[in-house]
């Protein structure tokens, strides 16, 4: 049970953090990323064996009686996103102790971040859509919970909240759509409804498990019209950024996409959704990262551009394109995290994200310049990097496409000029030019460059000596995508061709934008009044609509007034269940009273009274004894037809609400309600339909003849299942034990509630 233990070690782990962190205070990061480097090293050492095509399966038993496992399987891809997880997060964790050095709540930052980190292994290492929906959600509350970390911050409450409002429908969207395509391929393993991919798209529920499917992975990776919450999400605290941009959360609804498409993938609908959405996305992000200044802010934007652009990729889903993806969402992860973490230092050594406001701090923080601008090479995607080889992958994928291929060269084209162009804004200004900054700026500590070093070499590395590891990764990830795919062959130079082109067209570009930025940000400026309707406004005019449809509702229905309750209540019973009754129920209503004993109609005399005198009465105390008649006739006739156990419950349950009513009426101030006609002509009409469809129910329960499948089945089992010989007992523990909890929890509140009561004496003023 390696995997399941790789997953689960992150929840373990999480719960001694705060007794770590306080034990060896400002080294807490270092000691705390020993887990998830183990868990690379783990993953690390699988990858010949995932690269010959065998897997590590793994199931656990989760709940047999709805053929649900806890089921793991570590493939290519799996594999691919579980190590950007762990090793990307084993760098985010050294970077964090030092980001947050001295934080009263650091103990707390780290229970969440492994909780999340634990999360996302989940949901890429599960083989079961319910386990899977499981791990996802969990990455809703935790990524909730770490965007919300400065939780005094009224902006960074409203963006939590936001992201838990977009990514959780989106994720209510994900699971009727899981359900529909587990009810498709007749299977809720993932390993065998990939190879059912044909009778999945044959059948009538694919249009909606696909829809409702991407909707939640467009909602989790901030594709359109989802895109706004991403950005916003920049409140929290830069190595929450870094890892939500580089490896985790955004990246889980490409990996879903990536996922599933064996089975979804390759018709119209599927192309026409994903390369519209992803490639929407692209342009749209990348424009709105040149009109914004916050470093993070400009990276949270291209970050949503570089997801469109895969979610593109994916689209098209040609074997090209499935090796461009995988590419470029590596080269991605690297260079993005690289560059959050070089924001944050600058962020925490100058006292400002400002792009305006900072500049030449190459001299003043060397380090921290060099891992920049490598990373904005990367960025930019020209050069001996990885991503370089990504980009020529992506203009060869779109240049070989048969779905929409003159509208996606001139996008891409223009994607990649915007990022050359963010490139400049976020490697290059803030270290050249004139030295200025709020303040004194000087190279921070080793756990602040380290991270953003390796990651920004890394791209380097990759890019220059690309066949040698690369492809042992890639390579199965790619097949477990896009089974048809060859060998993965990626070379930094492929000889002059269309490819090559396009990228120095889009280099060129990209530099004229960046000269001209600050002249082009003042012209976007005049277009805010259009991006001021985009999607974030419909969703502020969305939730006010819901907040004003609450507050009518609240004031109609939760007035304060019991008696509205009451009415409300009885008023919606009648009419539902009166309507079903009367129109589905073929009853005989005819009545005898033959065989009817004299002490009966003496009972139902008393219990009458009883009722007629609690009607009338203008006494409280009065009332209270009137009804307390009723319910001990109640408790009589449960006798006198063989139910003692009934009438013991009956009389104990009117004991005590008449001790309890007479204690709270003893408090009361004296008060006399004097109702209107009106209201008491419509209260004696509503009590008496009520009273008569309770009749009529009661009487059609004793003609309907009793089946005897549910006795038969407890009298049978009782002893064999229950091991009991006492029939009720054994219902009551084994059988309904959940109602049973439920019972004995609603008599510990009652009983909570008498002993309050009970110690209740009024309240005698102090004289003097």
């Amino acid at each position: 049970m390696f995997l399941a233990a790789a997953v689960l070690s992150a929840f373990v782990v999480a719960i001694i953090a705060p007794a770590v962190c306080r034990l060896t205070r400002g080294a807490c990061g270092w000691v705390l990323a020993i887990l998830p480097l183990v868990l690379v090293t783990f993953f690390a050492g699988h990858i010949p064996q995932v690269y010959r095509g065998i897997h590590l399966a793994e199931s656990i038993a989760w709940a047999q009686g709805l053929d649900l496992e806890l089921a793991f399987n570590l493939d290519g891809l799996g594999l691919l996103f579980a190590l950007l997880i762990c090793g990307i997060g084993t760098l985010i964790f050294i970077y964090g102790g030092g980001y947050l050095r001295g934080h009263r709540h650091i103990g707390r930052f780290f229970v969440i971040l492994l909780l999340f980190m634990g999360s996302m292994l989940g949901i890429v290492l599960a083989d079961n859509l319910a386990a899977l929906y499981v791990f996802w959600e969990l990455t809703t509350i935790t990524s909730y919970l770490l965007i919300g970390f400065d939780h005094e911050n009224p902006v960074a409450r409203k963006s939590a909240w936001q992201s838990l409002m977009v990514t959780g429908s989106g994720g209510l969207a994900l699971l009727a759509g899981l359900v529909l395509l587990g009810q498709a391929a007749d299977t809720y393993s993932i390993s065998q409804l990939l190879e059912r991919g044909e009778m999945i798209r044959g059948s009538a529920l694919y249009t909606p498990a696909l829809v409702l499917i991407l909707i939640g992975a467009f909602a989790k990776s901030a594709q359109f019209p989802f895109h706004f919450w991403l950005p916003n999400a920049m409140t929290a605290p830069t190595p929450v950024s870094a890892y939500l941009h580089s490896a985790t959360m955004v990246k889980a609804g490409i990996y879903l996409m990536a996922r599933l498409s064996p089975a979804l993938a390759g018709t119209h609908l599927w192309h026409v959704i994903v390369i519209g959405g992803g490639g929407i996305t692209m342009l749209i992000g990348g424009y709105l990262a040149l009109n914004k200044t916050d470093l993070k802010q400009v990276l949270a934007y291209s970050t949503v551009s570089a997801l469109g652009t895969i979610t593109l990729l994916l689209g098209i889903g040609t074997p090209e394109a499935a090796q461009a993806a995988m590419v470029f969402l590596m080269a991605h992860a690297m260079y993005k995290g690289a560059l959050f973490m070089v924001a944050g230092t600058i962020d925490h050594e100058t006292g400002t994200r400002d792009v305006e406001l900072v500049g030449g701090l190459r001299k003043e923080m060397p380090i921290t310049a060099t891992a920049g601008m490598l990373a904005a090479i990367s960025l930019a995607g020209f050069g001996p990097v990885l991503s370089f080889i990504g980009k020529e992958m992506l203009f060869e994928a779109v240049l070989h496409s048969e779905e929409f291929r003159w509208m996606l060269v001139p996008a891409v084209v223009l994607a990649g000029a915007l990022f050359v162009a963010v490139a400049g804004i976020v490697g290059v200004r803030p270290f050249f030019g004139d030295y200025h900054a709020p303040h004194h700026a000087h190279e921070a500590p080793p756990s602040l460059w380290l991270g953003p070093m390796l990651l920004a070499l890394a791209g380097f590395i990759l890019g220059t000596i690309p066949g040698t590891g690369a492809p042992l990764l890639l390579e199965p990830a790619v097949a477990s995508i896009n089974p048809a795919a060859g060998e993965l062959h990626l070379v930094l130079w492929h000889g002059l061709n269309i490819a090559l082109m396009l990228s120095v067209v889009s280099l060129l570009v990209g530099v004229s934008l960046y000269i001209a930025w600050e002249h082009l940000r003042r012209g976007m400026n005049r277009l805010r009044i259009i991006l001021e309707w985009g999607p974030a406004r419909w969703y502020e005019l969305i939730m006010a609509s819901m907040n004003g449809i609450a507050r009518t509702q609240t004031r109609l229905l939760q007035s304060g007034y019991l008696p509205r309750y009451v009415l409300l209540t009885l008023a919606a019973a009648m009419l539902l269940i009166g309507f079903t009754f009367f129109t589905h129920a073929r009853m005989p209503l005819t009545l005898s009273f033959a065989g009817v004993r004299f002490y009966e109609i003496s009972l139902a005399m008393i219990i009458l009274l009883g009722t007629i005198v609690a009607m009338f009465t203008r006494s409280p105390l009065v009332a209270i004894a009137s009804l307390a008649v009723v319910g001990f006739g109640v408790a009589l006739i449960f006798v006198l037809y063989g139910a003692p156990d009934l009438a013991m419950t009956q009389l104990l349950i009117e004991t005590l609400t008449v001790i309890l009513l007479v204690l709270i009426f003893y408090h009361l101030p004296g008060f006399t309600i004097e109702p209107k006609p009106v209201r008491q002509i419509r209260d004696a009409m509503l009590a008496s339909l009520a009273g008569v469809l309770v009749t009529v129910l009661v009487l059609a329960i004793g003609i309907v003849p009793t089946d005897m499948t549910l006795i038969e089945y407890y009298a049978q089992n009782t002893y064999l299942l229950g091991h009991g010989r006492n029939i009720v007992n054994v219902i009551l523990v084994d059988f309904r034990g959940i109602d049973t909890m439920g019972e004995i929890t609603v008599l510990a509140i009652a009983g909570v509630g008498i002993y309050a009561l009970l110690r209740l004496r009024p309240r005698v003023g102090r004289s003097g």
